[in-house]
């Protein structure tokens, strides 16, 4: 009977545990996909001021050299 109660107390555990670890990898997930648009976003502005700097530069007819 004591080996029957241990084996389901550590199966309850073992799906405790996971079920922790599930929980922490959900959320990491949900800051990696915050910060992938956040950063997404920041190129996209970085490419936007490029554009709008370049159309300035053409405008005025300098170059680079």
């Amino acid at each position: 009977m004591f080996w029957s109660m241990l084996a389901i107390a550590l199966g309850f555990l073992g799906i405790a545990v996971l079920g922790v670890l599930g929980i922490k990898v959900f959320l990491e997930a949900q800051r990696l996909g915050r910060q992938v648009a956040r950063t997404t976003q920041r190129i996209h502005q970085a490419a936007e001021d490029l554009e709008k700097a370049a159309v300035d530069l053409a405008r005025t007819g300098e170059t680079l050299r």
